[in-house]
């Protein structure tokens, strides 16, 4: 059967799954998805689309025909050959990947007559696992290296496509790569244990990068640098490169900690002690209570202080709350007597059920009103855009922490607004008059 016809199966329609659903539709190719949570499918059924990403909802509608979603394994092993495991590896408690998910998928697989293809995260030596376990198993690694909000676009227009297939399943591995070889970009292939390792390595060298540059930027706070200066000359470096070098207050989401964190405990496991994700980590967390001091800074104790967090989502363009830095922030200033506004115009509804005693409010104006500070929390672009000598005078003192280096400070300045970025200096005194 040609690649280019070729049924896929996705087990799995979270985040990654429905893209790689999605996506293979869109290149052509039959698609059954099947998840374990019936309301998830029948919602797919009706053409909702379950997660916010842009591009995913057109994709879905144009091609609704050669997309099935279902809750029946049989189903899905009657339509396709090739599965591609998309379901969670959540962090446990120790640190470690939980792939309690993945074994289930083996004990639904009746027998091995199906290629396997783990998209989902996992540490090394997996693969190697679940061969011991499951001998004659057709098993190959193709790891996701997705970002949320261009899912869609990294999908269709990949830069480099990592294939894992240790000898004996290399045309397994041949097969997989045809599917993706229409959407051009280098496939690396490679054996499964490397192939585990290149996604939990990039995701650990990019949360690394992020800490080093926000460590950078409280020194330059120190030193009366700015930091978008310094990464900005520091990124002109074609050794070093600008991407992942804009400080705020740390990164979240999906992948990022988990992955940080599973690479660590594995090197633990393994009898080694890898020093320097350790600090990240702890970077990384210290980062997001910064923002505290700072409003400190200003406003002395927070007891009685309102203030509003503009944004929620880890990034823009997701409603992605998991290990969002608005989770910490919130409970921070609520453990600092402060009463917490917040208003973010997509992860709203998600971000309900995590943030207790949070006033919701449903724009960024009515965020603000009455606020002794705000901290800018996702850089969504309607927060450029938004009128701010308005919000100044909405605001009982109009002081804005810029966590992340998203608003110009002469701008912020001329609306009216004492303004704190991350390691960045002021372009007038940081003590503005306020508008007349």
């Amino acid at each position: 059967m040609s690649a280019e016809r070729e049924p896929i199966g996705v087990i799995g329609v979270g985040w990654v799954g429905l893209v790689t659903a999605a996506c293979f539709a869109e290149a052509g190719h039959p698609v059954v998805a099947r998840d374990v949570v019936a309301e998830k499918v029948e919602a797919l059924r009706r053409g909702e689309t379950t997660i916010h990403e842009p591009g995913l909802d057109g994709l879905l509608v144009r091609n609704a025909e050669r997309l099935t979603f279902t809750t029946d394994m049989s189903e899905l092993l009657e339509g396709a050959r090739v599965l591609f495991v998309c379901v969670d590896t959540p962090p446990t408690r120790s640190g470690d990947a939980d792939l309690s998910r993945v074994r289930a998928v083996l004990r639904d697989l009746p027998g091995n007559d199906h290629v396997l293809v783990m998209k989902s995260t996992v540490p090394a030596g997996t693969g190697e696992s679940i061969r011991r376990e499951r001998p004659g198993l057709t098993y190959v690694s193709c790891p996701e290296f997705l970002k949320e909000g261009t899912a869609v676009e990294d999908f269709m227009h990949p830069d480099r496509v990592v294939i894992g297939a240790d000898p004996g399943d290399e045309e397994a591995g041949d097969a997989v790569a045809r599917l993706y070889e229409p959407l051009g970009g280098e496939i690396v292939r490679t054996d499964v244990a490397s192939a585990e390792m290149i996604k939990l390595a990039s995701n650990a060298f990019l949360a690394t990068k992020i800490s080093f540059v926000n460590e950078i930027a409280n020194v330059c706070e120190e030193v009366g640098a700015d930091v978008s200066e310094v990464a900005r000359g520091m990124g002109l470096d074609q050794r070093i490169g600008s991407a992942f070098l804009r400080a705020g207050i740390g990164y979240g989401g999906s992948c990022f900690p988990k992955d940080v964190s599973a690479l660590k405990m594995l090197a633990g496991n393994s009898g080694y002690h890898f020093q320097l994700l350790g600090a990240v980590i702890e970077v990384n967390e210290l980062q997001k209570r910064r923002v505290v001091g700072k409003l400190q800074k200003h406003l002395g104790s927070l007891a009685g202080k309102r203030v509003a967090l503009l944004g929620l989502a880890f990034k823009p363009d997701t409603d992605d709350m998991r290990e969002a830095s608005s989770l910490v922030l919130a409970a921070r200033l609520q453990g600092e007597g402060a009463t917490v506004a917040a208003y973010d115009p997509v992860a709203a509804e998600a971000a309900r059920g995590l943030l207790d005693g949070v006033d919701f409010r449903d724009s960024a104006l009515e965020a603000l009103d009455g606020a002794d500070a705000a901290v800018l929390v996702t850089e969504w672009s309607e927060f450029r855009e938004l009128d701010w000598a308005a919000a100044a005078e909405r605001m009982a003192r109009p002081l804005l922490v810029d966590g992340r280096n998203f608003l110009e400070p002469a701008t912020m300045l001329a609306a009216g607004f004492e303004y704190e970025g991350i390691g960045r200096t002021a372009e007038a005194p940081v003590q503005a008059a306020r508008p007349s």
